[in-house]
């Protein structure tokens, strides 16, 4: 039983990984203090980043069905 995706809601679901796999590595940078500005501001960052993955996830969601 194969998951078959629309053509947006594909494009949709590859943006809403990028956005997480992204956040993931600017958090674990932070954490060992690769990237400056300190870890607030990198988590403040990655945070937002996976906010934006989930929305674009949701939508996805919702298109499905269009």
């Amino acid at each position: 039983m194969a998951l078959r995706l629309t053509p947006p809601t594909k494009n949709i679901f590859y943006l809403s990984v990028v956005c997480a796999v992204v956040a993931f590595v600017l958090y674990v940078l932070g954490v060992f203090g690769v990237v400056e500005g300190g870890f607030a501001s990198v988590s403040h960052i990655a945070f937002w980043s996976v906010m934006m993955g989930w929305g674009l996830m949701t939508a996805g969601v919702a298109m499905k069905g269009v």
